[in-house]
């Protein structure tokens, strides 16, 4: 039985291809173009990421070959104009590095993701030792899960805590990721919190109710 990936360090990729502060132009690209990646960590000393450089930093040393771009628009893309004289990774780098930890959630990581509009992410250590790289692939992992993995952990860490006494009466399927609860609860308020929960697992694409129950009688 596989456990549940949570964190950041049960998908991520422990072998990553890096480049040093002062590697070449030239080095870069030909990296980028051996192990079929767009965007590399730049390391210092024994392994410590000081940024990451990407094919996004790269572009603009072809983009203004051309002297046709306006005084106005240069002055709008300093920062690429400069991109665009670099010669290492050092100068073409992009700095401070976004990163995470290897116990960061994969919910976080994915956040990070989207937010900062990135694809992958160096993992590091606290004092920002390169461990590895999570991409948005790895992230994806989770949904590789089967579904008898799914289901077992649905009735180990939901049905049985919510509903200890009417457990054996609550069905778990789970078809492809997507898990139906069917059964007779004596609370239908625990019903969202079932749903809730279920959601949280780590591989769940949907969650179907079929779940009936009692309203809560008030207190008189």
């Amino acid at each position: 039985m596989s456990e549940t990936p949570h964190n950041v360090s049960d998908v991520m990729t422990p072998t990553v291809v890096a480049v040093g502060r002062d590697a070449p132009f030239k080095e870069i690209v030909q990296t980028m173009q051996q192990w079929k990646v767009s965007a590399m960590p730049v390391l210092e000393g024994e392994g410590r990421v000081i940024g990451v450089v990407s094919e996004a930093d790269l572009l603009p040393k072809e983009e203004f070959r051309e002297a046709a771009s306006t005084l106005f628009e240069q002055r709008r893309r300093l920062s690429d104009l400069a991109k665009a004289g670099a010669v290492t990774a050092g100068q073409l780098m992009s700095t401070p590095a976004v990163t995470v930890h290897p116990d960061t959630t994969l919910a976080q990581a994915a956040r990070i993701m989207a937010v900062k509009h990135i694809k992958r992410l160096p993992v590091v250590d606290d004092l920002d030792m390169l461990q590895g790289i999570v991409s948005r692939a790895d992230l994806l992992k989770v949904f590789l899960r089967p579904d008898e993995d799914i289901e077992e952990e649905v009735r180990r860490t939901v049905v049985s805590y919510l509903f200890p006494a009417a457990s054996h009466g609550i069905h778990v399927n789970v078809h492809e990721g997507v898990v139906t609860l069917r059964g007779h609860i004596r609370d239908s308020s625990l019903i969202s919190v079932a749903v809730r929960l279920v959601r949280a697992v780590e591989g769940v694409v949907d969650v179907e109710p079929d779940l009936t129950g009692e309203s809560a009688t008030p207190a008189e």
